[in-house]
């Protein structure tokens, strides 16, 4: 069986936490907390094509190093 990778500060007693937290959530809090997040001032939301999601995350994570 193939190791799994994890994040940077990632491991897999967060990832259970984080599992936990998403699927007891209502459908309504669901919502709210996307909701929220499309309001927040310092982050935007957009489409990106699939085949270019690997490239953005490289960008992003060479911005945030920087």
């Amino acid at each position: 069986m193939k190791q799994s990778t994890f994040p940077p500060g990632w491991n897999l007693e967060w990832v259970k936490i984080v599992l936990a937290y998403y699927e007891s959530q209502s459908e309504e809090e669901a919502v709210a907390e996307d909701e929220a997040a499309l309001e927040m001032l310092d982050q935007t939301v957009m489409e990106v094509p699939t085949e270019l999601v690997p490239a953005v995350r490289e960008f992003i994570a060479k911005h945030k190093a920087a």
